[in-house]
Order: C-alpha cells, then structure tokens, then sequence
C-alpha cells in the first residue's frame, strides 16, 4: 500500500507541475487590441467538407456575413466525395455570392488522410498568399478577418492559431465535450505562453503559402488519418518559431457543434489521441503520458479501493489535487473562449479519468471511423 501511496503521488505531483506551467503560460498570452488599419491581406480560405449538407449552410451564411472585403476573399471548397447535397449547396451559394471569388475542387486521394489531401490538392491553385484553414462544421464570426488581417499587419507572422468553441446545448453531454474542448484550447495557449507550442486547431488555422512550402506541407504525417493543423505547427516551429503566434482576440473564436452521438463523439475524439504518437515535439510526447498516467491512476485507484489496496482519504486527496489544478486551467479558457459562464465541472471530473484513460488506450491500438471510412492506428 505504501508503494501504491508513493507512486500516486508522485504522478499527481508531477501533474500539478505541469499545469501549473500551463496556467502561468497561458497568462502570458496577451488579448490583442485591434487598431484601426484599413484591411490589406488578401486570403485564401481553405474548407475540405465530406457529407457536410446539414452543416454547410451556416458556414456559407457566416462567410456571407464577414466584415471585409470581397476583392480580398477567395473561398476553395474541396469536395471529399460526398454522397449528399454538399456539392448542390455550394454550387448554389456561389450563384448567389458572386462578388466572393469561389471555387469548388473534388479531392484527390495520394495518401491516407482525407482533409490533407484536400487541403494539398487546394493549394497548387490559391491566389493568396496568406492561407486559413476551417471546418465545414463551423461557422466564423464577422470580424474574423479583419482582426487576422489587423494583427498581421502589426506583428508579420507567417503562422497564426486561432481558438475554437462549441455552440452547446444546455445538456450534460455537451457541456462535458464543451470541458473536454476548454481543457484542450487552454492547453494551447498555455504552451504558447511557456514558448512550447505544439497544438492548434485546423478549424481556425492561418499560415502563408510561402511557409507551406518551405516546411515541404505535410510529407512525413500522411499515414496518419488526422494532424494537418497539428503536425504543420510542429514543422514550424521546429523550424521558425519566432513567426508562429497565438492569436488570442474573442473576434476570432470560431464555433462548431459538438457531437450528438456517443459513438461518433468517441470516434472523433480517439482520432484526435490517435496522432499524439507521431508529435515531433518531446514536450508534447511528456505531457500525454502525464495526462494518461494521471487519469488512470485515479481509475486504477479506484478498484485498488473497492478491494482494500488502498485508502480512501488517499484516494480522495490525489483526485482533490487534480481537480483543483484542473479548475485553474478549465477557468482561464472558459473566461477567454466563452466569456467567465458557469463551470462546476464536478460531475465531468468524476467521469473523465475513465474517459480520457480508455481514449487514450484504445487510440494506441484501435482503428476508427471519419465520416464512413475505418481508418488505421
């Protein structure tokens, strides 16, 4: 029992540790101010979609909507052979949105990553140098350009991050994907904050052409089914990490929907676990196992205390600690990404160890499916 006692808390320790990092990091990413500099960058919005009909025409609408101007827009639809009406709604909305330069490919698959091969097969075409990347899930708030553009203008990145949000319902299932989704926007920006980045989000992603090139795309990673957003970030920082920046400004929150389904949720998010193996970044790498070893302790101690291995104020207090350091971080994203609203995330917290410890495990072995394709570890 003592041994037990030992390595938990050693491990919650080292937990603490980390995330206290994360969460000094994250105040470290200043909210920048627009100015009042007239828009200048032209860019080149990228939108892979597969089966998306239900979804497209609130992205479409958002794009409609945005507060700059069409003369330097250009939006490339890249069609990843879908079955439904995606392909008629997008044709539609360019008759209707002619002022917007608009442009509608089908993909062509060369590896086993969907959204890279769209994403690739876009780029040979783009008129822009400047690159943003989204999801046909989202949608776009009106000054997201003008701020980009803005901040661009004043700091000459060549890569910029962006946040991103679920539009929730209020029902337990998806505000614990909204906690899931703080925890990983908060982790972004913290590691940004230490001068560790190594995540992003290819649903709010922006780089220049040129930068694309230079990092040779995404050659190295296409066997992995996911990781356009995270693997490019890893590249370029490798490389010049002095030109990639988090841009942390509520106009560029970008929005998706969170899952309806369990199964497609548990698809979705071992997906995401799934790349974690091929991160260039040691930082990266230590901080996953962490985070794993953490949360199954605590299901591991668990059964230790049914069966009398282990006590249960010891128990207690490893949970405690981790819930406490875990509210600081859920704190900081949720004041920044959705404005400081309620969060008790006690009962989340109770069921995340046992969540996060199977998507962990299973991502390492398992297969999984993206829009009604398996996919390979």
């Amino acid at each position: 029992m003592e041994l037990i006692t030992i390595l938990l808390t050693s491990i919650v320790f080292i937990y603490i540790v980390i995330l206290l990092q994360l969460i000094l990091g994250f105040d470290k990413i200043k909210s920048y101010k627009r100015n009042g500099a007239a828009p200048k960058t032209a860019f080149s919005i990228i939108v892979p979609f597969r089966n998306e009909a239900k979804s497209l025409p609130n992205l479409l609408a958002s794009f409609s909507r945005l507060n700059y101007p069409p003369e330097l827009i250009e939006i490339i639809m890249v069609d990843d052979f879908s079955t439904d009406d995606s392909e008629r709604i997008c044709i539609r909305w360019r008759m209707e949105n002619d002022a917007i330069d608009t442009t509608l490919l089908e993909n062509l698959r060369l590896s086993d990553s969907p959204k890279k091969d769209a994403i690739a097969r876009a780029i040979p075409i783009v008129k822009h140098d400047w690159i943003i990347t989204t999801d046909a899930d989202c949608t776009v708030p009106k000054n997201w350009l003008l701020t980009i553009d803005n901040y661009i203008q004043s700091h000459q990145p060549e890569m910029i991050v962006g946040a991103v949000a679920y539009k929730a319902k209020n029902n337990w299932f998806h505000q614990f994907q909204q906690l899931d989704l703080l925890s990983l926007q908060g982790t972004t920006i913290g590691s940004f904050g230490m001068g560790k980045p190594f995540m992003c989000n290819g649903a709010n992603f922006a780089y220049t052409k040129k930068l694309f090139i230079a990092l040779d795309g995404f050659n190295g990673n296409q066997k992995i089914a996911s990781g356009d957003d995270v693997f490019l970030l890893q590249k370029a920082v490798a490389q010049n990490p002095e030109k990639v920046h988090y841009l942390k400004n509520r106009n560029t929150i970008v929005k998706t929907k969170p899952e309806n389904d369990l199964f497609a949720f548990f698809m979705q998010r071992v997906r995401w676990a799934a790349k974690t193996t091929g991160y260039q970044s040691t930082y990266a790498k230590t901080l996953a196992v962490v985070v794993l070893l953490m949360n199954l302790s605590l299901v591991l101690g668990c059964g230790l205390w049914i069966v009398g291995k282990l006590e249960g104020r010891i128990l207690l207090g490893v949970f405690s600690a981790k819930y406490v350091i875990d509210y600081g971080l859920l704190f900081k994203a949720n004041t920044y990404l959705l404005k400081g609203r309620w969060l008790l995330p006690l009962a989340s917290s109770i069921v995340y160890p046992l969540y996060a410890s199977f998507i962990g495990i299973y991502s390492l072995f398992g297969t999984f499916t993206w829009k009604g394709r398996q996919f390979q570890k």
